[in-house]
């Protein structure tokens, strides 16, 4: 079982290395660099934005691919805004649906996704056994990750996201960059999200960044091993 953890920075690459035993090996690749760890998983900081995130994840999908040694699964993590009060700052989140909130266009009637003019896709779907397992291991709540070019900083803006995504719990900006550069070798995907923030009216002082960090530390040591257990070919229903 081979798996790619992105994250947007190093810091949160750095969380994720803490839940794992040994010592990471810098691997390059073209334009990006990743660390592999015993057990199977390299870890990438992808950077910042959903282009960039899709742009070093399939560097990093492509090269494995070349290698001889493609990846089983794609997992994006880091942290998050969370939708309040259905995730609170300090929860972990898993995405059952990876969405871009604002791939589309604005109308005199209001925003229209992308699938609705007609082209393109807006939402990826982790495997559903996975997603199950990961609450059970983790205590994480499943629900939609909105992915964002421009963070929200106002509540009428959280409240648009909310009304147009009733299930979503969270935002970042990678999840779904990550998940089409998966789509595209195919390659099953997951994001799991520790809460930051909340989604609203920006107010750093409010940031609890340190804590969600912990957070996903310790999510990713739960995980681990229902990651070493999960088949990839198993039925996704």
């Amino acid at each position: 079982m081979r798996v790619l953890v992105a994250t947007a920075v190093p810091v949160e690459r750095d969380a994720v290395a803490h839940a794992f035993p040994g010592t990471a090996r810098e691997v390059r690749l073209p334009g990006a660099v990743a660390y592999r760890l015993p057990g199977g998983y390299d870890l990438l900081a992808a950077g910042v934005g959903p282009a960039l995130a899709a742009a070093s994840t399939a560097t990093a999908l492509t090269a494995a691919a070349l290698e001889g040694a493609p990846y089983d699964l794609v997992v994006s993590a880091g942290i998050a805004g969370g939708f309040a009060p259905h995730a609170p700052v300090g929860s972990l989140v898993v995405a059952d649906e990876i969405t871009a909130a604002d791939l589309g266009a604005e109308t005199a009637d209001g925003f229209l996704p992308v699938t609705e003019l007609g082209f393109g896709t807006v939402t990826h779907r982790p495997p559903q056994p996975l997603v199950r397992e990961t609450v059970s291991a983790t205590g994480a709540r499943a629900g939609t990750v909105l992915t964002v070019s421009t963070v929200t900083g106002t509540a009428a803006r959280a409240a648009a996201l909310r009304a147009r995504h009733p299930r979503a719990l969270a935002e970042a900006m990678e999840g779904f960059g990550v998940a089409e550069a998966a789509a595209a070798h195919g390659v099953p995907v997951l994001e799991l999200r520790a809460v930051s923030n909340p989604v609203g009216p920006r107010d750093r002082a409010a940031w609890r960044i340190g804590d969600a960090l912990t957070v996903l530390t310790a999510g990713f040591g739960k995980l681990a091993p229902v990651l070493e257990s999960w088949n990839p070919y198993e039925p996704t229903h």
